[in-house]
């Protein structure tokens, strides 16, 4: 369980990071729909959706080699998660 509040504490430190995740709650996404979405810069998402994937918080939907269209998700751990960063108000 620690392990995951060390992993809340990092999401809750980035705006970016916040927001990225609370998107991939409502399904998969690619960098720019979730740009779109939430009005953030394309560097801030693609940075944010790499720092979450070190997590093990979001993955790649689909190959590694593909540089357009890449799809992220959300992982069974962030799900938890996010619903922990949610009950707790820290979203």
């Amino acid at each position: 369980m620690a392990s995951q509040w060390d992993d809340v504490s990092f999401v809750i430190a980035s705006t970016y990071r916040s927001a990225v995740l609370e998107r991939l709650v409502r399904g998969p996404a690619t960098p720019s729909m979730i740009g779109s979405e939430t009005e953030i810069e394309i560097a801030h998402i693609s940075r944010a959706l790499q720092e979450l994937r070190e997590h093990s918080l979001v993955e790649l939907l689909v190959s590694d080699d593909r540089r357009k269209g890449r799809v992220y998700g959300i992982t069974e751990y962030g799900e938890d998660t996010w619903t922990t960063i949610e009950a707790q108000h820290l979203a």
